[in-house]
C-alpha cells in the first residue's frame, strides 16, 4: 500500500465536537460485511454467539459509561444501528486540544473505539484468531437534529429486520435499495 494512493480521510464533520451533548445515530458493519452476527428468520433477528457478544458488550458499555444514554438499537446479520445520547457533563464543557492523534475522552469516537475493540478482542478470543479484523475500520454517524428525526430513526431501527430482504447490506438481497433510499429517513 503506497501513501500516494491510499489516504485515510475522516468522515466526521471537521469542526464538530463529538463530545458535545446531543443525539447521534451510528452504524457499525462487520469486516467485509460478513453475516456473522445472526440470521433474520420470519422478520426477527436471531443472534449468533458473536451477535450475543456484540449485544452483551453494548449493554456493558451503557453500564460503565455515565456520560452516555443508549436508546433504540438493532443488531443485524452484518451490521448494527444505535441511537446514542451524549449527556452534558463538566468534562465536555471545556476547551480541548484538537490533535488528530488524540481522542477526546467521553466522546462518541472514544465510545466507539472502546466498544469495537472489546467486541473484536472477545470474538477473536472465542474464534482463536488473535489480531484478525472483526469490524470495519470506521463507523457511520449522523447527528440527530430534532425530535421528528429521532422518531423516524427509532422507527427505522425497529423495522430494520422486516426490511432485510431489501437491505443494501444484505448480500442475498435481490432488489437492493440505494444509499439514498437507505438513509432517506434522516433527510
Amino acid at each position: 500500500m503506497t501513501p500516494e494512493n491510499h489516504h485515510r480521510h475522516s468522515i466526521r464533520l471537521k469542526d464538530f465536537d463529538y463530545s458535545r451533548a446531543g443525539a447521534y445515530f451510528v452504524t457499525i458493519c462487520t469486516y467485509n460485511k460478513k453475516c456473522m452476527l445472526g440470521n433474520i428468520i420470519n422478520d426477527k433477528m436471531h443472534l449468533s454467539k458473536y451477535g450475543s457478544i456484540f449485544e452483551n458488550e453494548w449493554l456493558q458499555s451503557s453500564n460503565i459509561r455515565s456520560e452516555v444514554k443508549f436508546d433504540k438499537y438493532i443488531i443485524m446479520p452484518n451490521h448494527f444501528h444505535a441511537i446514542i445520547f451524549i449527556l452534558e457533563t463538566h468534562d465536555n464543557l471545556g476547551a480541548y486540544s484538537r490533535s488528530p492523534l488524540r481522542m477526546k475522552p467521553k466522546s462518541l469516537s472514544s465510545l466507539m473505539a472502546g466498544f469495537k475493540s472489546s467486541i473484536t478482542s472477545k470474538i477473536n478470543t472465542l474464534k482463536n484468531t488473535p489480531g484478525l479484523p472483526v469490524l470495519q475500520r470506521n463507523y457511520y454517524e449522523h447527528i440527530i437534529r430534532n425530535e421528528n428525526e429521532l422518531n423516524c430513526i427509532r422507527e427505522y431501527i425497529l423495522n430494520n429486520p422486516h426490511k432485510w430482504q431489501l437491505d443494501m447490506e444484505n448480500p442475498d438481497a435481490l432488489h437492493k435499495t440505494t444509499l439514498k433510499d437507505y438513509y432517506k429517513f434522516i433527510t
